[in-house]
């Protein structure tokens, strides 16, 4: 798993294979096999090793927020007065911000992995239900913080995360592999952010 993740992180899924794989581990192209049948299964291994790792850099952006008080502790009544409300809200919303940037900024950082997490033989969804997808399931609780603090209508919210999820994937891959590959950092933070806060505008 190491000398995968290793392989596909510098040189792409492309240069994945069990042979060089067990190569680069110092063992036989037979051992591979007591735990992968093929080098499909040995890719979506690594697909879903990726996939962890995305959601853990979207969680920790998504925590990169000014933290609040527990509900009703400045008011000592056990309810939210309207300002904590108002930054319950907001906390909310800096979370969704915070998990679509890190999102993109994983995708730009980590392009091979990128590629095989989301594509070809470990980028299919379609064999495990889309809420066991960790971006995805990442991606689906911050949306249900933002309903609960009120920063989004209920009716509002059934639909939301294809949205999110169509508007940060599309602008991953125009940095990755699209006419913005290899534009000044300024230019994609600034086109990342935009991307962010327009989505999230247009989902309220």
């Amino acid at each position: 798993m190491a000398e995968g993740l290793e392989i596909t992180r510098c040189e792409g899924p492309s240069a994945l294979s069990l042979r060089e794989v067990t190569r680069r581990a110092g063992v036989t192209p037979a051992a591979a096999y007591r735990h992968f049948r093929d080098r499909a299964a040995l890719m979506g291994a690594l697909g879903q090793e990726i996939q962890e790792r995305m959601a853990t850099r979207m969680r920790e952006r998504g925590r990169m927020r000014e933290r609040i008080g527990e509900p009703g502790a400045a008011s000592g009544t056990g309810a939210e007065t309207p300002v904590e409300l108002v930054a319950r809200a907001e906390a909310a919303l800096r979370r969704l911000r915070g998990v679509g940037l890190g999102y993109i900024e994983f995708a730009i950082e980590e392009p091979g992995w990128f590629e095989l997490a989301f594509f070809g033989e470990a980028g299919g969804t379609d064999q495990v239900r889309l809420e066991e997808v960790p971006p995805f399931a990442e991606l689906l609780a911050a949306l249900e913080e933002c309903v609960t603090s009120g920063a989004l209508p209920a009716y509002r919210r059934p639909g939301a995360e294809f949205s999110c999820w169509s508007a940060v994937h599309g602008c991953a891959e125009l940095m990755v592999h699209g006419p913005l590959r290899g534009s000044e950092p300024q230019v994609v933070r600034q086109v990342a952010e935009r991307v962010v806060d327009d989505i999230t505008t247009g989902i309220r």
